[in-house]
């Protein structure tokens, strides 16, 4: 079994500045990319070549879209996390979603999502301790960048044991 996601790989030209926050808060910063998830985590036997053809499929009619991200907020209906919120480009993401999980990747629709909605959003901290939450929370109100960018391709990863990202597929997009 492989363990897969997918994903928007943002290219920003400040993404320096999230990459710091992420480094601070952000158990994952060192194993994946600033990035938003289009699909969640799943282990499947599906090949690439099958995975692949999906994908160009249903994303052939997809234009690329500008995307901008703006002020990070608490989210802790699941844990402590700070996501960057998406200010533009979010209903393309969510129609981008919601295409993806059709066909051979339906069965991997998260049973918490079929009760809760879709909320696009790159996460940038994931904070264990209530009071470092606390103080993370006062830090990143002080981050007023815009980050803009224009999204061309969605990226397949592998996660690997060691929760290591590694790229299997970019489909380009229109």
């Amino acid at each position: 079994m492989i363990e897969r996601c997918i994903i928007i790989f943002p290219e920003f030209s400040n993404i320096e500045v999230i990459d710091e926050i992420r480094e601070r808060y952000d158990p994952l910063a060192c194993h994946v990319r600033p990035h938003i998830t289009l699909v969640f985590p799943f282990e499947s036997n599906i090949d690439y070549i099958q995975l692949k053809s999906h994908l160009e499929e249903v994303l052939s009619s997809v234009n690329s879209f500008p995307l901008k991200l703006k002020s990070i907020t608490p989210v802790n209906s699941f844990g402590n996390y700070l996501f960057l919120n998406i200010e533009k480009g979010k209903e393309e993401i969510v129609e981008i979603h919601k295409k993806l999980y059709t066909g051979i990747l339906e069965q991997y629709f998260p049973q918490w999502l079929k009760t809760g909605e879709y909320n696009p959003h790159m996460t940038v901290g994931k904070i264990e301790s209530e009071e470092k939450y606390k103080l993370a929370i006062e830090k990143t109100k002080e981050v007023t960048d815009l980050f803009k960018t224009i999204v061309n391709k969605i990226s397949v990863e592998i996660i690997d044991d060691n929760e290591d990202s590694i790229i299997e597929m970019d489909i380009g997009l229109k």
